[in-house]
Order: structure tokens, then C-alpha cells, then sequence
């Protein structure tokens, strides 16, 4: 969400105790108090109530936090991977790696809908990698672990203490997240894009409705959802999962499961037309047999994505999780 200087101030309708604006911008009701327009006392009040909901709801420019957009991190084949990085006035927490969506073939780093972790110390590095349209799977797990080696190796520059990572991401990006935590220390995945000779690995894993078994995710999945997977594996995969086994279970989260495997919180909707929920009960399964720490959000008639997964429950889950499994 970005508010324009203009449409940011808020205004009155008659009849309304609140300025519309503050509640229209923020996608909210505005409630319906009853003021006099001429009482001075009244104007008063609903400018205050307004400018507490504005900045409790304006991205991480309007509160007063640093982001630096458009951090270079690495290039492949002439094609630019960027980052960007939202540092907390002081950062406390660790620092959490935000993968993007888009069915692997779609979606961009501007999408980073953890703006409100940065209120309670956490540092933010949205980063951007090689949609499958341009490279076929393993390429986004390199190019994510070549986004946190140089992170880790530029800390000090950039002003954001990497020693303790989290990554997280929401559908696609939460599969790649689950993928990239799940395979530290892996060859195969790690790559040689960018930065080289620093560690890749992370210390938690927060996955919002993402797939952690292609060999089961096409059957369990609706007919909507087999209209969505099936010709975005085709791309990322360069063929179904059943054309191409190996590849497929390298891709696979349940399959890198083990007892050393990083604390993971998973968050899905149990009417998820799109990223089956059954994915996230498979991947808690596999860390339950090995005995590895994980912790499972259900969204009561959650489908995929919405406010529900962001709101302030769920913000509140997320930091209560890693401030317990990062301390």
C-alpha cells in the first residue's frame, strides 16, 4: 500500500466522527459516530483518531523505518537480482528473508506483506530470483542461498546483524522458503551465483500456504487447482513431476526433512482451492517422525492468501515463534 501526500489527508462526510479517508486507504469501515460540524473539539479528536490509524497502517517508508530497494545482489546471464532491505529503527530480532509468490513464474520483491514485524525489531531483506520462465528449478534456490551468503558477507555494510536468519515466503515463495531452509549445507541447491565462501544457512523456517510434495501435490489437488499447477510445473520443473522423478523429489521439502532440520511454523488455509492443505499436514508429518520442532497455524475456511494470514494474530504468531526458536 502506498499513500500519495494527497491521499493521505483525510476528509469529513457529514455525519461521521472519523475522517473517511483514514479508514477507505486502509481498507477498513469506517465506523458511524455522529459529530457536530461545528464543534471545534469534535475536529479535533477525529484528526488525532485519524493520524493513529494512518501510521498504524502505512508501509515501512511512513513509520519512520529505513529501506533501501533495488540492493544488487548478484548477476546471472546479464540479468540483475536485486533485494530489498527494511531495517527497523533497532533491530533486535533476527533477520528474515521474504520469498515471493507467483506460481515460480510470476511475482515480485515488492510484495512483502511482513511490514509490521519492523515495529518489533525485526530486519526485512525481500529478495527477487529467476522466475521459471527464465530458468527451470534448482536456479531459485540458488539465486535465494546467493541472496543470504551476500547478506551475511555485507551485514556490516548494509547495517543489519545476519547472524540469525529466518526464511519465509507465501505460496511459491513458501515452498522455496521451506526448500532453501531444509537444504543447508546441500551442493546441489547451494550454487555459485554471486558471493561464494559464506554460509547460506538458516535458523527457521515460516511458511505461508506453500507445496512441500510434488509427488502428491497433483493428486491431491482441485480441479481449479490442477488448472494452476500443472502448467506452472511444467515450467519449473520442465515437465510433470511424474516426467521427471528425481528432479521432483530434489524439489520436494518432505524429502530433505531430518532432526536437524530449523524450527518451521507453517500457516495454511484449510480450504485452499490452490496449494493443497494437505502439503503443510505432509511436511508436519515428515518433522514429527524425525523428531524436529515445528508448529502448525490452521486458517478455519482459509483459502489462499487474504488478510487473515497477515493480520494481527498471525504477526503476533510469527514473532512469539521465532522469538522462541532465535532468542
Amino acid at each position: 500500500m502506498k499513500l500519495g501526500v494527497l491521499s493521505a489527508i483525510p476528509h469529513f462526510e457529514p455525519g461521521l466522527a472519523f475522517p473517511v479517508g483514514a479508514y477507505t486507504h486502509c481498507g477498513m469501515n469506517p465506523p458511524q459516530f455522529i459529530f457536530r460540524p461545528n464543534s471545534a473539539f469534535s475536529l479535533v479528536f477525529a484528526f488525532l483518531i485519524a493520524a493513529v490509524v494512518l501510521v498504524s497502517k502505512l508501509p515501512a517508508e511512513e513509520l519512520h523505518h529505513s529501506v533501501h530497494r533495488d540492493i544488487v545482489f548478484a548477476e546471472v546471464n546479464g540479468q540483475k537480482l536485486a533485494l530489498d532491505l527494511y531495517l527497523p529503527g533497532k533491530q533486535t530480532g533476527p533477520l528474515i528473508v521474504w520469498v515471493h509468490g507467483g506460481a515460480w513464474r510470476g511475482g515480485s520483491k515488492s510484495d512483502m506483506p511482513l511490514g509490521h514485524l519492523l515495529q518489533e525489531g525485526f530486519a526485512i531483506a525481500s529478495v527477487d530470483y529467476r522466475l521459471s520462465g527464465v530458468a527451470p528449478f534448482p536456479a531459485q534456490s540458488h539465486d535465494i542461498k546467493s541472496a543470504i551468503r551476500f547478506l551475511r558477507s555485507k551485514g556490516s555494510e548494509l547495517g543489519v546483524n545476519a547472524d540469525r536468519i529466518a526464511i519465509s515466503g507465501a505460496s511459491a515463495g513458501g515452498h522455496l522458503a521451506q526448500i532453501v531452509g531444509l537444504t543447508n549445507g546441500n551442493a546441489e541447491l547451494e550454487g555459485d551465483v554471486g558471493v561464494t565462501g559464506v554460509s547460506s544457512d538458516v535458523q527457521a523456517i515460516v511458511s505461508f500456504f506453500g507445496m512441500s510434495d510434488f509427488t502428491t501435490l497433483l493428486q491431491q489437488s482441485t480441479p481449479h487447482g490442477l488448472s494452476m499447477r500443472v502448467p506452472a510445473l511444467q515450467l519449473f520443473l520442465g515437465g510433470q513431476p511424474d516426467e521427471k522423478p528425481e528432479l521432483a523429489r530434489l524439489a520436494s521439502p518432505v524429502f530433505h526433512v531430518s532432526a536437524k532440520s530449523p524450527p518451521l511454523l507453517l500457516i495454511h488455509g484449510d480450504a485452499d482451492p490452490q496449494a493443497p492443505f494437505e502439503q503443510s499436514k505432509e511436511l508436519e508429518a515428515a518433522y514429527k517422525k524425525e523428531g524436529a520442532r515445528v508448529q502448525f497455524e490452521t486458517i478455519q475456511g482459509g483459502g489462499h492468501g487474504g488478510e487473515k494470514f497477515f493480520d494481527d494474530k498471525r504477526i503476533a504468531l510469527v514473532k512469539q515463534f521465532l522469538n522462541e526458536v532465535l532468542p
